[in-house]
């Protein structure tokens, strides 16, 4: 079991999900930061998320998690659970002793207090929510990264229409012929496209770039670190994905972005209402890890992608 190691208290959270997950719970974190400025943060979440920890701030160490656990920490002083409402999140962090728990209420936890989970709440309130309800101030707007030192480029939106054609699950995957037609039509307006994704994407960036015609050199899938995409994101002109962690990246760095939603609500997941974003949705709600194209997802087409693309594009960012 891991201890802090510096003589410091230890307040740990836990968040064992994906890029976009954790980006949701920058204001969290940054408000437990503020709240505990004498103790040691630890974040528990897959350690391939690391080179965000710099662009956060505030976290001191990032401690490998996937998943609801188990943890291996012993005896924090403060546990928070920024993962779920449990019981095996509830459970893990239960598990590592801590002097005081912070999380939702679960009814298999009866002797944990905790507010009620609510189904329609932003990923983002969610987390401040349950923090203010422990009395712990957060802003939900507090989204901000920090752009990776040393990117090349310089600042300012030079850079190229990033479009995304992956997401974790199929559910949450526009067709590819779709991303193809809309990189097309945006090159023939005269915009420079590249085509980004993980390493797992790399064919599918592949065969979007050959169904638009895209020398493969614009193919950035599986070639970039995680601050190199951040970089990326945050000098394009403009993002152009799913509802998957580059879409919040876009969030994070005021990058216009056109963002398909499919199986969850714009309203549970979606970008900031305020910032230079348009979510695009059907109105239909279905099973966001189902294993094919979701049919309001589906609904989405590529004229009315196109035409949000060239929209924001027009706006001098």
């Amino acid at each position: 079991m891991r201890t802090g190691g510096d003589g410091r208290p230890a307040v740990l959270a836990l968040r064992g999900l994906a890029l976009g997950d954790l980006l949701t719970a920058v204001p969290a974190l940054r408000a437990l930061r503020r709240a505990f400025p004498g103790h040691r943060l630890v974040l528990a979440a897959p350690s391939a998320l690391a080179d965000l920890l710099p662009l956060i701030g505030g976290v001191d160490e990032l401690l490998d998690v996937s998943g609801p656990g188990p943890v291996p920490f012993d005896a924090p002083e403060v546990a928070v659970n920024l993962h779920g409402r449990g019981p095996q999140s509830v459970d893990a962090l239960r598990r590592t002793r801590p002097g005081r728990l912070i999380t939702h209420a679960h009814p298999g936890f009866p002797e944990v207090s905790g507010p009620p989970w609510r189904q329609d709440a932003h990923e983002v309130r969610r987390w401040c929510d349950l923090l203010g309800w422990y009395g712990i101030p957060a802003d939900p707007a507090d989204l901000r990264l920090s752009e990776p030192a040393g990117a090349e480029g310089g600042a300012g939106r030079t850079g190229p229409v990033v479009v995304h054609p992956g997401a974790a699950y199929p559910a949450r995957r526009w067709p590819p012929e779709r991303f193809a037609q809309v990189i097309d039509g945006l090159r023939r307006a005269g915009h420079e496209v590249v085509v980004t994704g993980g390493p797992a994407e790399r064919d599918l960036a592949a065969t979007v770039a050959t169904l638009a015609g895209l020398p493969g050199e614009r193919v950035l899938a599986g070639r970039t670190r995680l601050r190199e995409l951040a970089a990326l994101v945050a000098r394009a002109r403009l993002v152009v994905c799913g509802d998957t962690g580059v879409a919040h990246l876009a969030s994070a760095y005021g990058t216009p972005s056109v963002v398909l939603f499919g199986p969850v609500a714009p309203a549970l997941w979606g970008p900031p209402p305020a910032g230079p974003h348009i979510a695009l949705w059907a109105g239909m709600s279905g099973d966001p890890h189902g294993g094919e194209t979701d049919p309001g997802l589906l609904r989405i087409g590529v004229p009315e992608v196109l035409e949000a693309a060239l929209r924001s594009l027009e706006v001098k960012v």
